[in-house]
């Protein structure tokens, strides 16, 4: 199972490995704090498209699909955290405010999407 924390806030003390899926470091939190696994600092979105999109909940689609083309593009950056969800619950660290609107929302949808589409593969 894929979950998904806020930077700021405490967890779970058994929410398997915790990757902070954010280019830049959280502000106000410090490092060891988070008791991360790894900070997977690729598979977020690219500088100009966190840019670009800046929080702006109109831009979401957009950035939603610009978001999976990059990461389309680059499955080395996502392929830790698929393999870590196929054998139990890994948890994406995100610094963003909004908790509905965020790279590691977008995310978690691709990968889940990912795991799908694995097990109707196998399952055909």
């Amino acid at each position: 199972m894929i979950t998904m924390q806020r930077a700021n806030c405490p967890g779970p003390s058994q929410d398997g490995p915790r990757y902070l899926v954010d280019r830049l470091w959280p502000r106000g939190v410090k490092k060891a704090e988070l008791h991360l696994d790894g900070w997977l600092k690729d598979v977020s979105p690219s500088n100009a498209l966190r840019r670009r999109y800046h929080h702006d909940p109109t831009k979401w689609e957009e950035f939603r699909r610009r978001y999976f083309r990059e990461l389309d593009a680059n499955p080395a950056a996502w392929e830790l955290l698929l393999q870590a969800a196929r054998h139990g619950d890994v948890t994406l660290v995100y610094g963003a405010h909004d908790a509905e609107r965020n790279n590691a929302v977008a995310l978690k949808e691709y990968l889940e999407e990912k795991l799908r589409h694995e097990t109707s593969t196998v399952a055909a």
